[in-house]
């Protein structure tokens, strides 16, 4: 089945209908359709053909929403880098790309050689062309790079069938809503903010699109832009709420769903008190973002939801043989969201996905109703002499302290036990650091499990998607 572009689509459904918003500026479909002709007269001009590398450093803008299509019309692939990478961390993801062209913005060139400039292009755009070749479910659309928190980065290859279903499958499990407007605060060098984009144009929608989150700027899209959905991380939509007083958001205002993590739940209950219905998501870039998603209609917070229709989620053992339900193991994904491989890396392809099944290395359980509670990151899981700590469970009972505002879980290394936790803290403000965390945490917690130590942090280090580096927070500690 070929496939063309959902702009152009868009266009010809509904001309005048607006695509997307950006620092005072606005797209309908017609607008937007002829933007991304143009980028592809100036990649045309360049040699991007069929089968092109393209890298792109830059923070969210308009010029990278409309390099997005335009590549996709040429059947080329799309390297969106992390703008908060150095140069030296950057280097290797170019030679692991071989890109054919690299863009970076002004403030970023720096940091990318021989990059072309971004404004540059966007100034002198050439007369648009109507070329939009068609292209299969399996045509590679954009190589988004792993944290690499555990190692050398891997390269993940996402088709234009991944971010059609990812659409189609959310859009199950939310609801029909038509025109939905999204409001894009994720990073564009991010699967969750490239789904939305992708799920905006596939849904007839508009991406009311900031180039970074700021609270107060979300809150005016909520109050005033017409904003119906959104997506946030668990800190991200505490900002918001505390920006907004915890004042309800408007009538129109669907929904958010929320990714990164469990969310404590008193959280939860000021969202819904500001009539925010926030929903807990569990995803990956190997997946095209979403896998699981709490139904509007069931959420209670209690678990990240059963995986979309389409998708199927299965929990397996140490062996790979399945388990069922209240049983603790490996989560593995199957469906059309899931990624083509790893760039250049035939081993670690075979290696997750060569059982037919996307080996996540995460942990978690499903209960009766297939719901799934996600335990552990698998490479944030704590082994204390022979028993796992899954950090969530500790961080849940840690937050609900009166006085902690947030708190990240790690392990490090012990001489008798293997590993331990320990807890970084950060209070609430105009609060003093809890000194009664250890005895708040054995009222329910067995003692192997209560952190060895509770250290005080102004805030947590964060990556570009609101995710706690626990990385950064092992560096801060030596063996005990």
């Amino acid at each position: 089945m070929s496939l063309g572009c959902p702009i152009r689509e868009g266009a010809a459904r509904a001309p005048e209908a607006e695509a997307l918003t950006f620092a005072g500026r606005r797209w309908t479909y017609r607008l937007l359709d002829e933007a991304v002709g143009r980028w592809v007269a100036a990649l045309q001009a360049w040699g991007v053909k069929p089968g092109s590398r393209v890298g792109l450093l830059s923070a969210n803008h308009s010029d990278a929403v409309h390099l997005f299509f335009a590549l996709g019309r040429l059947g080329a692939l799309l390297a969106p880098l992390n703008a908060r990478l150095t140069a030296k961390e950057l280097a290797p993801l170019v030679q692991e790309i071989v890109p054919d062209l690299m863009l970076a913005q002004d403030a970023l060139a720096e940091r990318l050689p021989g990059a072309e400039r971004l404004e540059a292009w966007a100034g002198a755009l050439p007369e648009a062309s109507t070329e939009c070749l068609p292209r299969e479910a399996s045509t590679p659309r954009v190589v988004l790079f792993t944290s690499g928190t555990t190692g050398r980065p891997k390269g993940a290859v996402l088709t234009e069938g991944n971010f059609r279903a990812s659409a189609r499958c959310s859009a199950a499990n939310l609801g029909a809503f038509p025109a939905p407007r999204w409001l894009g605060t994720l990073p564009l060098f991010h699967v969750g903010g490239l789904s939305m984009l992708s799920r905006c144009a596939y849904d007839g929608g508009c991406l009311v699109l900031q180039d970074r989150f700021d609270a107060d700027a979300v809150n005016h899209a909520l109050d005033h832009e017409g904003v119906t959905h959104a997506s946030f991380v668990a800190t991200t939509l505490e900002r918001v709420l505390d920006a907004r007083a915890d004042r309800p958001v408007p009538a129109s205002f669907q929904l958010a769903l929320i990714g990164g993590g469990p969310v404590p739940a008193p959280l939860l209950a000021r969202a819904r008190a500001a009539r925010l219905l926030a929903l807990q998501t569990y995803g990956l870039t190997e997946a095209c973002s979403q896998v699981t998603t709490e139904r509007p209609a069931e959420a209670d917070g209690q678990t990240a939801g059963a995986a979309l229709p389409g998708l199927e989620v299965r929990i397996v053992g140490p062996e790979g043989q399945g388990l069922g339900p209240g049983q603790e193991g490996d989560i593995e994904v199957r469906g059309p969201t899931v990624m083509a491989g790893y760039l250049n890396r035939p081993e670690a392809t075979h290696e997750a996905l060569g059982g037919g099944w996307l080996r996540t290395r995460d942990v978690g359980v499903l209960d009766g109703r297939g719901r799934l509670r996600v335990l552990s990151r698998r490479t944030d899981l704590i082994v204390r002499g022979g028993e796992n700590l899954y950090p969530v469970e500790l961080e849940a009972v840690i937050a609900s302290h009166p006085a902690v505002q947030e708190v990240a879980v790690v392990g490090v290394p012990d001489a008798r036990w293997g590993e331990v936790p320990v807890a970084f803290v950060v209070p609430r403000a105009g609060q003093a650091f809890p000194l009664d965390l250890d005895d708040w945490c054995r009222r329910s917690l067995a003692g192997f499990k209560v952190p060895s130590r509770f250290l005080a942090l102004e805030a947590l280090p964060r990556n570009a998607m609101g995710k706690v580096e626990r990385t950064a927070l092992r560096q801060r500690l030596s063996p005990p």
